[in-house]
């Protein structure tokens, strides 16, 4: 039965979860309705039977005509019963109405053993189920009299009032379903427009489409993260895509080269006609430089599709951010030997949670930056204080229009363009430094040149908690 509800849909079950709950309701309201109204009828009657009383005189004729000439007798009014009970054992009743079975409460009040009146159940000749109430009369001696009525007297409207509240809570429980159909159809239909909108987008790949968000209501909430949802998609795919052409389009200049240098070694190889020493040395030296190039440019790229988010690098650790600074820039002094160009590096301590691996070659990428950038003969400035990494060269800077784009992929200043480099490192260094939780900026300097800054939350101290 369960398995069977849930295959239904959900506008059926919220339709029939209605329906049982309004019927729920209605049967505990009809049935504390009838139970309170029998309980008031019998009350009612009870107290009736209990204060009427016959008139002795009454009650001695009828003991005296008891089975001779009751006809001058009067009936006992309405549905009720009169019944004489001697402690002798005479029984007699009123004329026209059958004779009620006698118990023992009946002799128990004839004989004085009880001066109460007694109420009980009973039952008359012709079968009806009677309610009597028996008194013990005041100038009779040793003689009762009990008033009855039958049960049915309260039955019959017991038994209408059932029958209309059966029918009033028919009527409230289709009225519940019909009403629990139509608003959870109204309720849905935001749903609705959702599932078709999923369905749309699972068979046409579309991500544009958009659900009307109205109100604040929770269907307004999952509408509006659904919107979220599909532009987060929509923005990774098309980030995906152009990573894939610019990815394309920069491998395609080392590739064509790389090529054409591979086919002029090959043709000579095949034609017999040898390449002087110096060019050959020249074309190798090319090769070889171009499939570094390759291989670095291949590595941006797996540094790049990794995704965007904290932890999504790896798993974070506290890292001392002042040692890879110290080593990052241990490795530049070495280029920058050549260049003749010097570092002056002033670090303070400070831990962050962040990758390890990926932390570092974020900072060699700013300081390869600046190295790539700087005059010969300049010095590059490198301060670690409170947090903040900045990272100073003594170049051409870049341009006020340019600095909006130096963190796009694949981005690189007209005049950088002649320079190596993929145009991949800034985008990895923004992309570390957000996984960490940082911020990243680059301006220009007073004075000439440009400035990276690189500010991360952590701490002088390694935190005990986190180690």
């Amino acid at each position: 039965m369960i398995t069977r509800f849930r295959r239904l849909p959900l506008r059926s079950r919220l339709a029939l979860l209605t329906a049982a709950a309004v019927a729920v309701a209605v049967a505990l309201a009809a049935g504390a309705c009838w139970l309170v109204t029998k309980q008031q009828l019998s009350h009612q009657r009870d107290t009736t039977l209990t204060s009427q009383r016959v008139d002795d005189r009454s009650v001695q004729g009828l003991v005296q005509t008891c089975g001779t000439n009751p006809s001058g007798l009067p009936p006992a009014p309405g549905s009720y019963t009169i019944q004489v009970v001697t402690a002798g054992g005479l029984v007699c009743t009123t004329p026209g109405k059958a004779a009620i079975r006698v118990t023992e409460d009946d002799l128990a009040v004839a004989t004085g053993r009880v001066d109460d009146v007694v109420l009980h159940d009973s039952r008359a000749t012709d079968g009806q189920e009677m309610r009597v109430a028996t008194y013990r009369s005041e100038r009779l001696p040793n003689t009762a009299v009990s008033i009855a009525q039958p049960v049915s007297e309260i039955d019959k409207p017991l038994n209408a009032l059932a029958l209309v509240l059966v029918i009033t809570a028919g009527v409230g429980v289709l009225g519940a379903a019909t009403a629990g159909l139509w608003i959870a159809r109204a309720a849905l239909r935001p749903v609705d427009r959702l599932t078709g909108a999923v369905e749309h987008i699972a068979r046409t790949e579309d991500l544009a489409v958009r659900i009307p968000v109205e109100g604040d209501d929770e269907i307004a909430r999952l509408s509006s993260s659904f919107n979220s949802m599909t532009a987060a998609l929509a923005s990774s795919r098309d980030r995906q895509q152009q990573l894939i052409a610019d990815a394309g389009h920069e491998l395609r200049t080392p590739l064509t080269s790389l090529r054409t240098n591979i086919d002029l070694l090959v043709r000579s190889e095949e034609t017999g006609r040898a390449i002087p020493p110096e060019d050959r040395k020249e074309l190798l030296a090319s090769v070889r430089a171009q499939m570094a190039e390759l291989a670095a440019l291949i590595g941006d790229l797996q540094e790049l599709s990794r995704p965007d988010g904290p932890g999504a690098s790896g798993p974070l650790q506290v890292v001392a951010l002042h040692e890879a600074v110290e080593r990052a820039v241990g490795r530049a002094r070495l280029r920058a030997a050549g260049a003749g160009l010097s570092i002056d590096a002033e670090i303070d301590k400070w831990y962050v949670r962040a990758e390890p691996a990926a932390l570092e070659r974020a900072v060699v990428n700013l300081l390869d930056n600046a190295v790539k950038f700087s005059p010969p003969g300049g010095v590059i400035e490198v301060r670690l204080v409170k947090g903040e990494l900045t990272v100073r060269d003594h170049g051409p800077g870049i341009p006020a229009d340019e600095l909006p784009h130096v963190f796009d992929r694949f981005w690189r200043s007209p005049t950088a363009r002649s320079l190596p480099g993929s145009g991949l490192g800034l985008s990895i260094v923004a992309q570390t430094v957000q996984q960490a939780g940082g911020e990243v900026a680059v301006h220009a300097a007073e004075g000439g040149g440009a400035v990276a800054c690189v500010r991360l939350p952590g701490a002088a101290t390694e935190p005990p908690a986190l180690t």
